[in-house]
């Protein structure tokens, strides 16, 4: 499992998981020494606290996935810096998302050739919970010009 873990972002080491009807919850943990300040850009070691964070992945072994992520809030060490705490941040999910942009790009995949409705169905039946709400906003955001 800690391979499957390491390709989502060498940064991670695998905990736990569980299987729970359709889908496999994961847990994982950082691995990084040193975390890079978003808002200055300087390294800090010194942790201020853990706090957990899911969200769904890409199916694994045809179940669906939710990750469990014990992030990181550290403390910016660079005394010029506004910020006196952050949250370690990912390639593969952006902050606050509760799917990663992998599966985000699945699901475009799958929508571009039907109806809202008919991908909301085909994704639920084994890739992930999704409505078509959900799946209407992403296509507006892909297809939005940037003005």
């Amino acid at each position: 499992m800690d391979e499957f873990i390491k390709l989502l972002d060498p940064g991670l080491d695998y905990v736990s998981h569980e299987i729970t009807g359709d889908t496999i919850v994961i847990t994982v943990i950082s691995n990084k020494e040193e975390v890079v300040c978003p808002y200055c850009g300087h390294p800090s070691s010194k942790k201020h606290s853990v706090y957990e964070r899911s969200f769904q992945d890409l199916p694994v072994m045809g179940m669906k996935s939710k990750i469990i992520l014990r992030n990181r809030k550290m403390f910016c060490t660079n005394p010029g810096c506004s910020h006196t705490t952050f949250a370690e941040t990912f390639s593969f999910i952006k902050p606050k998302a509760k799917k990663s942009r992998r599966l985000l790009e699945k699901i475009v995949d799958v929508s571009l050739n039907v109806s809202s409705l008919n991908a909301s169905d085909i994704l639920k039946n084994g890739i992930a919970d999704v409505g078509k709400s959900t799946i209407c906003n992403l296509l507006k955001k892909r297809y939005t010009p940037a003005g």
